[in-house]
């Protein structure tokens, strides 16, 4: 009996051995780092577990410019748009050309009242300040070349022209469009673009006549006036020069009849009046016109 006691015992004891050897093994992976199996090291069955520790809250995968554990990227730049890169347009016609193909750029030119006098078929300084002034007119670069971009506004504006205007005998006018200005009362109703002076009374136009104007340094000034003055046989005391069948109406320039204009056409410009050339077409209009009657100066 006492040696089955004593096994019993030992039994017992191996037992225990054997419990506290695991949680020994258990206890080297604590997040301290130390070993509870060597010797001096507290008990794994004493010590209560350490708590784990606690999962760091994740960064959310859906939030623009970030990704889960890192910092927010910084926002990239606004790509900037690309320069544009059109070509310049292709020049058809410039100084010192000359043809049948110029010949048609003056008489187009003509028609909208830019070239003055006959066709001649050479592109000189007269048809390079006359493509400058179409281009500046209408926004496109005022080169004095004439472009693509040039040219296909010209077509648009201007019909093909006849034998007649290629060769400097007739020039087809567009009919005048009367500025609003013009379509109430008894109207001098002068257009720079047609280059052109119609009579107007109540919307009606009763005569239409060529006129020319003051060279750029001379211009003629634009604008609504009245006639405050007609005199038959005026002559210029500041140029000396006859300016039969005037109307005056803004200080010294005044419609008015010109032999040089008869005789030179567009080729000469005026002092700031409004030249005309046809001396019947005048007279018959200056029996007409009334002071206080209106003149209106436009593009």
């Amino acid at each position: 009996m006492p040696r089955t006691i004593a096994v019993r015992g030992t039994l017992a004891m191996l037992a225990v051995l054997a419990m506290v050897t695991g949680c020994t093994a258990q206890a080297a992976d604590r997040p301290d780092g130390r070993d509870d199996s060597r010797p001096g090291g507290s008990s794994a069955v004493s010590s209560p577990a350490p708590a784990p520790a606690a999962s760091p809250t994740p960064e959310p995968a859906d939030e623009p410019g970030r990704e889960p554990g890192h910092e927010p990227k910084a926002a990239p730049e606004p790509k900037k748009p690309p320069e544009s890169s059109a070509p310049p347009a292709d020049v058809l016609m410039s100084q010192g050309s000359q043809g049948a193909k110029i010949r048609e750029l003056q008489a187009r030119l003509a028609q909208i009242g830019w070239f003055d006098g006959a066709p001649t078929g050479f592109y000189g300084q007269v048809t390079v300040a006359a493509v400058q002034g179409f281009q500046g007119k209408r926004g496109l670069p005022a080169t004095g070349k004439t472009d693509t971009v040039t040219w296909r506004r010209l077509l648009a504006m201007t019909t093909e022209p006849t034998a007649g205007e290629l060769n400097g005998e007739t020039v087809r006018k567009p009919a005048a469009k009367l500025d609003a200005r013009c379509l109430t009362g008894r109207v001098m109703c002068v257009s720079k673009t047609t280059r052109t002076l119609s009579w107007v009374v109540d919307g009606t136009v009763r005569a239409t006549m060529d006129v020319r104007f003051g060279s750029e340094y001379t211009p003629t000034r634009e604008g609504s006036f009245s006639v405050f003055l007609t005199s038959r046989h005026h002559v210029s005391t500041l140029y000396d020069t006859p300016m039969p069948y005037a109307m005056f109406f803004s200080g010294g320039q005044a419609v008015h009849y010109s032999s040089d204009f008869a005789a030179r056409g567009y080729n000469g410009a005026s002092h700031g009046c409004v030249n005309v050339r046809d001396r019947a077409a005048i007279a018959a209009l200056f029996a007409e016109v009334r002071k206080g009657d209106k003149v209106v100066v436009h593009w």
